[in-house]
């Protein structure tokens, strides 16, 4: 344990540990990662650094890749923190009609019906709301320099600012990933195979 309390990777080894997952400590070119198998799908946990030249910032990021059914992307995130970048995607403003929510957090995404279903879920919306800093999406690919995946795969993505090293934040984000996914493939929006693609 360090001066500041324990180091990412003896608190990531723990979450492990603890969740029945498989934690990679990483190296001089790779990050820890904390890899979580539930049913179908695959839950990486990681992080990235983003440089603006003189500083960088480091997020946690959470990801699976699915077999989707339908197109469906959503956007949700916590009004007034992230820039209102979906827009320019074409993605119109969703309200699921539970006032302490809508009031709460942005919905931006494709297809109202299917993200009002997914979130009619009191759990899913317990989950989110319990995160201090959320941005969660659906969406096709990896980025403008991440990977790019077959048509039908997309990508439920989780980013955090700063490096979560809360064991019961992470447990929750976990769940979170784990109950959106099940609750997906109940709806049919996805299906229950594995991808077998690499994130």
């Amino acid at each position: 344990m360090g001066i500041f309390g324990p180091s990412l990777k003896e608190v990531w080894a723990q979450l492990s540990e603890e969740i029945n997952g498989d934690f990679t400590e990483g190296g001089i070119f790779s990050v820890p990662k904390v890899i979580v198998n539930k049913d179908y799908w695959a839950i990486l946990l990681d992080t990235y650094t983003v440089s603006t030249g003189k500083t960088s910032a480091t997020y946690t990021r959470f990801r699976a890749a699915f077999l989707k059914n339908q197109d469906i992307y959503f956007k949700i995130y916590k009004e007034g923190i992230f820039s209102d970048l979906a827009k320019m995607l074409g993605m119109q403003d969703i309200e699921i009609g539970i006032e302490d929510f809508d009031n709460n957090f942005v919905i931006k995404g494709n297809n109202e019906e299917s993200i009002k279903n997914i979130l009619s879920i009191t759990e899913v919306r317990n989950l989110i709301q319990a995160q201090d800093r959320i941005n969660l999406e659906i969406k096709e690919s990896g980025g403008f320099l991440g990977p790019k995946y077959p048509e039908d795969v997309a990508i439920l993505e989780f980013t955090g600012s700063g490096v979560i090293k809360d064991i019961e934040t992470l447990k929750s984000i976990f769940k979170l990933f784990e109950v959106i996914l099940n609750r997906m493939a109940d709806l049919e929006i996805i299906q229950r195979k594995n991808p077998n693609v690499e994130l």
